[in-house]
């Protein structure tokens, strides 16, 4: 019987270990299963919602409320986790983009929505200077209406999913998964705004 040279077995078990050190947040970036897709589908009224907002100005005086922003479009981003790599790779590609994809906000609002704390929110909006509004839903209640929640290591993290919500509140396209890597997510993302907005 041969054993594998001592260098090829301490790598392995190194490789092991940093799997299994991986910690929810990071688990939360690799790509999983797809699941059933329960949420809203195209046409679909969106679910309202009322919760917590932060902006790169701070944590938000007034609670953000979807049916608030009726007559403008609105992109629904849900993420997994704040200062994770794949999500501030999503939140750069919208602020370095924001002109093109989100008509520089004219007419179009952002909510990017995750577990975090509204304050955890803010500073990270703050130190990056992103100019979209997030949105704190720290008991993941929009879990079950948007299909959006998954659950690692006792942990809750939204997946990442976009939804494109027209002035009329009916979802006019979906992202699902929303894959932030990707360019032709971004060409996707800019084409659903426009035409969400078209009259």
């Amino acid at each position: 019987m041969s054993i594998a040279p001592l260098p090829l077995l301490r790598r392995a078990l190194v490789s092991a270990a940093a799997l299994a050190l991986l910690s929810p947040a990071a688990a939360a970036q690799q790509p999983a299963t797809p699941a059933p897709d329960n949420g809203p589908k195209v046409g679909d009224m969106a679910p309202d919602f009322t919760l917590p907002g932060a902006t790169k100005d701070g944590v938000t005086a007034q609670p953000i409320k979807l049916s608030s922003l009726r007559g403008q479009t609105v992109v629904i981003a849900f993420f997994p986790r704040v200062r994770t790599s794949g999500c501030t790779a999503q939140m750069n590609s919208y602020r370095d983009q924001y002109a093109t994809l989100f008509n520089g906000g004219k007419g179009v609002t952002v909510l990017a929505i995750s577990t975090d704390s509204a304050t955890q929110q803010a500073s990270w909006a703050k130190d990056s200077d992103f100019p979209v509004t997030f949105v704190s839903d720290l008991a993941g209640s929009l879990g079950a209406p948007y299909d959006v929640m998954v659950e690692r290591n006792g942990q809750k993290f939204m997946r990442r999913v976009l939804f494109v919500v027209g002035p009329d509140g009916r979802v006019k396209h979906v992202m699902r998964p929303f894959r932030e890597l990707a360019a032709d997510s971004y060409v996707e993302l800019k084409d659903a705004v426009a035409k969400a907005g078209a009259k």
